[in-house]
């Protein structure tokens, strides 16, 4: 068994369930604006106040699991983001701070409300600049970053920061759509389409730049092996988007949230076959950046203890919270 593989895949695995699970809880924020009612709101917030800060666990679980098992790349990496991911954490804390108050304050709830909205808006636009300085590549010399401040600071990065924060947009939307009903939910229903296609609208624009900017990725992609394997990604985009329009117009409550984890699934299933097999995109492989075998057979046996446990009560959350909120079922302080 390959331990490395093992590892990169327990990464892999929490990432994706950090963008899936914190993903829609920061889009309920980035949707606020469109929903100035406050008794709306409170039940928008109502729809995750239960679940909210499990979700960062997975947040927790990767940046912990990067240190033991790949730790050339959590030294790089920090290094090379540590502007943006000071920031996102700055945003999730401000987020985090504003979901407890908000729900004590009176006179000063509509300023909760505008902490709320920037610091959920603000963790996905960072998030999104460090995903695309990841994907422009990291210079490393010698094992270390070899970089400046701001070389995360480019067109490229702030584009997929705004095309990240409009896939968090669609995730909050459509799990609200799942959790609401009546006027407000048909409310709902009709900002999911036009935020689907801005979604599209991103996922073109950054599926053409990043070959274009990178030689060695449009090698891997266009190569006659590769090419095969991506070929489906673009055609499985077209057929969500097509369900997703047919399930806004039929009005369905669940079918948009699994559509939209669909976007989100296919498009960190290109990432990973993208970066494939670098840990540091051109720089660093897997192999290269993994700690001492010994090390990562040892850690894995605490994270075969661990990794169940979050994922039961994770799951166990969901299912006793499970159903529609409604006015006066308020979850939060």
């Amino acid at each position: 068994m390959d331990v490395t593989i093992v590892w990169a895949a327990i990464i892999a695995l929490g990432l994706l369930l950090y963008v899936v699970l914190d993903g829609f809880d920061l889009g309920i924020g980035i949707v606020f604006p469109f929903f100035p009612d406050e008794r709306e709101r409170d039940l928008m917030m109502s729809s995750v106040a239960p679940v909210w800060d499990g979700n960062e666990t997975w947040l927790v679980l990767g940046g912990a699991a990067l240190f033991g098992a790949f730790p050339i790349v959590y030294a790089t990496v920090l290094s090379a983001l540590y502007l943006p991911l000071v920031f996102m954490l700055a945003c999730l804390i401000l987020r985090g701070v504003s979901f407890e108050i908000r729900g004590k304050a009176k006179r000063t709830k509509h300023l909760w409300d505008l902490a709320f909205i920037g610091g959920s808006t603000g963790a996905a636009f960072f998030q999104g600049i460090s995903l695309g300085a990841f994907l422009q590549g990291i210079p490393v010399h010698n094992g270390e970053f070899a970089g400046d401040a701001f070389g995360w600071l480019t067109p490229f990065s702030l584009l997929t920061g705004l095309g990240l924060v409009a896939t968090y947009a669609l995730l909050g939307c459509c799990w609200l759509v799942a959790k609401t009903e009546g006027d407000l939910q048909r409310r709902l229903h009709r900002i999911v389409w036009p935020l689907t296609l801005v979604l599209l609208t991103f996922i073109v624009v950054v599926s053409i730049w990043t070959p274009l900017q990178e030689p060695g990725i449009a090698a891997r992609w266009f190569g006659s092996e590769w090419f095969l394997r991506m070929l489906p990604a673009p055609f499985l985009v077209a057929i969500c988007a097509a369900f997703m329009y047919r399930a806004v117009r039929e009005r369905h409550h669940t079918q948009p949230f699994a559509l939209a984890l669909a976007f989100v699934v296919i498009g960190y299933a290109g990432l990973l076959a993208t970066v494939w097999p670098y840990a540091i995109p051109a720089s660093v492989t897997l192999w290269e950046a993994a700690a001492p075998r010994q090390s990562l057979t040892f850690t894995l046996a605490g994270a075969a203890f661990i990794l169940p446990v979050i994922l039961a009560y994770t799951m166990l959350g969901y299912w006793v919270f499970r159903g529609k909120v409604r006015h006066g079922e308020h979850h939060y302080h």
